[in-house]
């Protein structure tokens, strides 16, 4: 172990779950120790919205004040690293680092977050935050009444499109391949003169992640500013499932109201256990997993 300190939690994890967790757990006296690797899914993002107090700001200024928050409580630790293990011990669990070292905690939250799983369309992941969109309660006010098209297929693509219709009315649905959708959906966006376009993609020419035009294999082009996409993911870490915490059929890591995993003494918060990827969601859901923890830890020794 690379030092002989029993953390009473250890959070992996140092976006805005794991921070608002190590916050609370912060000003309740904790030994907390913060690992992250800074890579957040939301790093190519020029600016943030509907988070009170900072709309309209970048993430990385938000994180960096956060950061300094936390900080100023002196029994919060930070280690820059990627976790590559944990397992179970008689006082708790152990975590292993990718360069070896090694942290035992009475108590261990994952706010990992997830990987958007990119289809490979030259172009996309380049724009993927910036002009090709996931949400948009996030981002549909800065691009409202433009021209739009929603990268998808199936019941998923159809409620983004229904959805869509409150900031736009000017959408079309690229299906990239065989359409999924049903008679009854087709006949309700052809009433909202949505257009279903069911040709392959070849690629999306951008300049700097703003979207400017989409090629398709037949040759022919669709000159549109800006794409939603609806796409898969995939954890972030796969220690909570090496663990043995249970991952649920839609991918996301189980957890209770109070953010308990499957395993006692686990927890998890923010983008790895739900579809709500919102600041406001992951900052509330850490809140929730650092009191957790600590009426937990409280119970415990009580």
């Amino acid at each position: 172990m690379k030092n002989d300190q029993l953390f009473d939690a250890i959070i992996i994890g140092g976006s805005f779950a794991g921070l608002s967790a190590a916050l609370a757990l912060g000003r309740a006296n904790r030994n907390i120790l913060v690992i992250d690797d800074n890579n957040p899914c939301n790093i190519q993002a020029p600016r943030a919205h509907n988070f009170l107090t900072w709309d309209n700001s970048k993430p990385c200024d938000i994180i960096a004040k956060a950061k300094a928050d936390v900080k100023k409580y002196d029994t919060v630790k930070f280690i820059g690293g990627r976790a590559d293990g944990a397992k179970q011990i008689s006082k708790g669990f152990e975590v292993v680092l990718a360069n070896g070292e090694r942290y035992e905690t009475k108590k261990l939250l994952f706010a990992t977050g997830v990987k958007d799983v990119i289809p490979d369309i030259p172009g996309l992941s380049a724009s993927w935050g910036i002009s090709v969109l996931h949400c948009p309660y996030c981002h549909g006010y800065e691009v409202k009444d433009k021209q739009t098209a929603v990268l998808g297929n199936g019941i998923n693509a159809f409620d983004v499109c229904m959805v869509l219709t409150q900031w736009t009315r000017d959408i079309r649905l690229l299906t990239n391949g065989r359409s999924e959708l049903s008679d009854e959906q087709r006949i309700r966006l052809k009433k909202h003169n949505i257009e279903i376009i069911e040709n392959e993609i070849d690629r999306i020419d951008h300049e700097g992640g703003q979207v400017k035009s989409l090629y398709f294999k037949d040759k022919t082009k669709l000159s549109i500013p800006v794409i939603y996409a609806k796409l898969g993911h995939t954890q972030h870490s796969d220690i909570p499932e090496k663990l043995g915490c249970k991952i649920k059929d839609d991918g996301y890591i189980e957890v209770d109201e109070c953010k308990k995993t499957s395993m006692y003494g686990v927890y998890a918060a923010g983008d790895n256990t739900s579809k709500g990827r919102t600041i406001s969601f992951a900052v509330a859901a850490g809140t929730v997993a650092g009191m957790m923890i600590n009426g937990e830890l409280s119970s415990e020794s009580f």
